[in-house]
C-alpha cells in the first residue's frame, strides 16, 4: 500500500511502544524476515525506521540487541526513543549506550520529546542528545509533540544540522491538549493529515535540515479504507512540501 501511494520507505514496529501496545516480530534469519526483505525489494520499498524503545529507569541497553539486529536484516537505519527516567545523568549515559549498540548494526538513535515524559520538549531532547555525545545520535522532530511544547521553527535553525536527522509530519486542529491524558489521546488518536491543522508545519519543513528524513505519522481511524488513508497521506503531505519547498526530499 506504500508503494502503491507513492512512498519511498516505512517506518516499522518492532518493540511494543507501551505495554499492550501492538507491535510485530521478524528475528533477524526467520522465515517472516526473509519474507519481508522479498516483499520490500519487489515494491521497491525500503525501511527507514522501526520504533519504538522508552528509555525508562529500569532500561538495560542490551535488552534490544536482538531487535537491532532484526532492524538490520531488513536494513532499518533509524530507531526511534523516547526518555522518561527522572536521573538525568542515568538518561544520557543510557542513550549513549544505544547510539554505541545501534551503531554495531550501521543504525543512529532518534530521541522524541512527548508532553507527557521526563523528555518534554524538543530543546530537553536536543541537549540529551549533545550530553551524550554520540555521532549517530538525534533529536527526533515530530510536528505534533514539537509544536505542543513550545518548539518554534527556529530552535530547528540553531540546532546543530548533524541533530536533526528526521522529521515525523502530521497535524492538529484546536484547542491543545491540557493534561497528559489529553496529549496522550491526541498524539494516539487525533492527528491530522499535514496542512488540516493549525501547526506551522511550512515553517517547520523549511527551518529543517535539507538531508533530514521526511515522514509521515497519522494513524488510521475507525472505519476508514487504509489504501485510501495512505493516498491521502501523501497527496496532503506533497502538497504542502511542494509550498514548503521540499517536493523532492519527500519519503
Amino acid at each position: 500500500m506504500a508503494a502503491k501511494a507513492g512512498f519511498l520507505a516505512v517506518g516499522l514496529r518492532l518493540y511494543p511502544a507501551f505495554p499492550g501496545a501492538p507491535f510485530y516480530e521478524v528475528p533477524a534469519g526467520s522465515a517472516a524476515s526473509y519474507d519481508l526483505q522479498q516483499r520490500l525489494n519487489g515494491e521497491g520499498v525500503q525501511v527507514y525506521d522501526i520504533e519504538f524503545v522508552t528509555l525508562s529507569a529500569d532500561f538495560v541497553p542490551d535488552s534490544i540487541a536482538p531487535i537491532l539486529e532484526a532492524a538490520n536484516a531488513i536494513g532499518a537505519k533509524r530507531l526511534s526513543v523516547c526518555g522518561d527516567d527522572p536521573d538525568r545523568s542515568r538518561l544520557v549515559s543510557n542513550f549513549a549506550e544505544l547510539c554505541d549498540l545501534a551503531a554495531r548494526f550501521d543504525m543512529g538513535v532518534d530521541l522524541e520529546n512527548m508532553g507527557w515524559r521526563t523528555v518534554a520538549t524538543f530543546s530537553d531532547a536536543l541537549a540529551v542528545v549533545e550530553q551524550a555525545g554520540r555521532p549517530n545520535g538525534g533529536a527526533l522532530v515530530d510536528t505534533l509533540h514539537f509544536s505542543r511544547n513550545g518548539g518554534e521553527p527556529s530552535d530547528l535553525r540553531t540546532a546543530a544540522k548533524s541533530r536533526i536527522r528526521s522529521v515525523q509530519l502530521c497535524d492538529a486542529g484546536q484547542p491543545a491538549p491540557q493534561s497528559h491524558e489529553e496529549m496522550i489521546a491526541e498524539a494516539r488518536s487525533g492527528r491530522l493529515a499535514p496542512g488540516e491543522g493549525v501547526l506551522t508545519l511550512t515553517a517547520i519543513l523549511r527551518a529543517v535540515p535539507e538531508d533530514a528524513a521526511i515522514s509521515v505519522e497519522v494513524p488510521i481511524g475507525p472505519s476508514v479504507d487504509p489504501q485510501d488513508h495512505i493516498g491521502h497521506l501523501f497527496a496532503a503531505s506533497g502538497h504542502l512540501l511542494d509550498l514548503a519547498g521540499n517536493v523532492e526530499r519527500f519519503r
